[in-house]
Formats: C-alpha cells, sequence, structure tokens
C-alpha cells in the first residue's frame, strides 16, 4: 500500500510510539491520557492505514513485529520533529496568560501544591493551572507538563533544573497508637512495635539496613506503596512510620519520635525545557513555585 505523509495521523503514530515504548496498551493509554480502548483502536487504524501488522499481541503485553520494528526509527524521527515544532512555536507566545501544567508527585500534589496554587490564582488570575498528579516520569519534551516537581535530579538533557532543597524526614506515630500500645524508648526498639513500611518497594528497607537494622519485609506489619495512603495509616495509628516533617507537624495527634535519629532527606528539583522556562507565564509559576515549595524545605 503506498501510503503519502498527509495519509499518515500522528496522533495514530503517538499511540503506536507509546505502545512501542510501554510494551502495554494500558501503560501507553495513562501515557498519553487515554483509555485503553482508544489507544488500541488508534494502533488498529495505524495498522490498517499502513497494511501491515505493527504488534504481536501476547499473554504479558505487546511486542513489535518485524514491520513495526522497521517502522520504529522513522516514527521516533517523526516525533522528535514535531517536538521541534511545539517547542519554537511555544517559544513565540510570549503573553503572560494561558495555561500551565505542572507534574508532581501525588504526595506532593496533595499537601504542597494547593496552597500555592491557590497563591498563583491570585496572583495571576489570566494564566491556568493544569495539576497532574503522578508519580510516573512526564516527558517534557513532548509538551505532557510545561514544569516538573520531582524528588530526584531530572535525568533528560537540555533541561533547565533547579535544586530547591531537601525534604527531611521523621520518625512519627500517632497519639491514639501512643495511648493504646505505648512508644519505644530508643530507636533500637522500634520493631518491638508496629511499623508501617512500604509493599514492593524497597525504598524504606533500604535505607533503615544503611542505618544499621537488618530488616525485612515481613518485619513490616502493614505495607503500602501509595505515599499519601501511608501517612494516613501512620494519622490512623497502624503504627510507627516515616513522613515529612513539615507535612506531618501540620496535622493534629501526631508525635515525633527521636528527632536526633539520622535519616535520609529526599531532594526537591524543578525541571523545564529552556524553551518553555523562558515563557513569562511559566516563569511566573516557575518562581511561586521555588518560593512556595522552599518555606518547607531545608536548604540546598
Amino acid at each position: 500500500m503506498n501510503v503519502t505523509l498527509s495519509d499518515i495521523d500522528w496522533s495514530l503514530v503517538q499511540a503506536y510510539l507509546a505502545v512501542a515504548n510501554t510494551g502495554s496498551l494500558s501503560e501507553a493509554a495513562r501515557q498519553l491520557g487515554t483509555s485503553q480502548p482508544t489507544v488500541g483502536r488508534q494502533v488498529q487504524a495505524l495498522e490498517a492505514q499502513l497494511g501491515a501488522t505493527l504488534f504481536e499481541r501476547r499473554p504479558r503485553g505487546m511486542a513489535l513485529s518485524v514491520a513495526g520494528a522497521e517502522l520504529l526509527g522513522p516514527a521516533e524521527t517523526m516525533a522528535d520533529a514535531a517536538q521541534k515544532l511545539s517547542l519554537a512555536a511555544a517559544g513565540h507566545d510570549a503573553g503572560l496568560s494561558g495555561t500551565v501544567r505542572i507534574t508532581a508527585s501525588v504526595f506532593t500534589a496533595q499537601h504542597h501544591m494547593p496552597g500555592i496554587i491557590a497563591d498563583i490564582r491570585e496572583e495571576a488570575p489570566d494564566i491556568q493551572i493544569e495539576l497532574v498528579a503522578n508519580d510516573a516520569t512526564e516527558n517534557l519534551l513532548f509538551r505532557e507538563a510545561d514544569i516538573a516537581v520531582r524528588m530526584y535530579r531530572p535525568l533528560q538533557l537540555d533541561m533547565v533544573a533547579r535544586h530547591l532543597g531537601d525534604v527531611e524526614l521523621g520518625l512519627y506515630v500517632a497519639e491514639r497508637y501512643a495511648k493504646r500500645k505505648g512508644v519505644p524508648e530508643s530507636p533500637d526498639q522500634i520493631f518491638d512495635f508496629d511499623v508501617i513500611g512500604y509493599d514492593r518497594s524497597e525504598l524504606i528497607l533500604r535505607g533503615m539496613r544503611e542505618a544499621g537494622w537488618e530488616v525485612n519485609r515481613e518485619d513490616f506489619s502493614t505495607r503500602c506503596d501509595s505515599h499519601p495512603a501511608y501517612f494516613e495509616l501512620i494519622r490512623a495509628g497502624a503504627g510507627l512510620g516515616f513522613a515529612q516533617v513539615s507535612v506531618a507537624e501540620a496535622t493534629p495527634g501526631m508525635i515525633r519520635l527521636f528527632p536526633d535519629m539520622p535519616l535520609p532527606k529526599l531532594p526537591i528539583w524543578l525541571t523545564a525545557h529552556p524553551t518553555i522556562r523562558r515563557l513569562p507565564r511559566v516563569a511566573k509559576v516557575w518562581d511561586a513555585l521555588a518560593f512556595g515549595l522552599s518555606e518547607t524545605l531545608l536548604p540546598p
């Protein structure tokens, strides 16, 4: 089948690339902000348009066919050109109005962003804010977000990044739990009590082992990988757990244990593409985020 450039729908190519990169219709849908059936239909439409099967359906996902693998390079070139076009167009948008899309972790979005965004709306009412609460990495090159707030140094090249400071962590317990079961008198008694840990993530395990505790997953009486839910488990009295000091101290009924106990700190980074960062409305939001977030951080 002869297919010309004018015949190709870019949205179909985006769906194909997302499935190729993630190996899954559901993950591709999440990345594109649409539904799994929609992505499936888009892939089928592109296959019909090209007259080729692009993927082999397997029990654990989607694998590129021979034809799909051959088309990957040209499709990525097309995506790169679209990205450059989008960034070039954005560079000419100089107004202090319009939309700024911010991505942040679910916990940060829930506990830190609302007040900052409310201040932005008050100071710059012509700027519309889109807040993407997501623990996955958004692709700033493809305008999935204009500004990213992350707890790690960005890995993407050609990005403007600023380390705002570090989140202080503490060990906390709810008054409800303390009244019922007491609290440890020293750090080496912590696991004589109920301790909340992560489920599949080994972050807490690694941190505690580095601090000298030889612990295993089963040593945590309750396990949860969702940070907002994890914090609510502490607050509800399910056991001892680790929390951001600024959030826990602002929550009634929380007791900090062993404030001098050394714990790792979490860095906070702002990231944006330099072309987007220079837009007045993005610069305004960037500065507001830097100011608002820094108030709760240890200096870098």
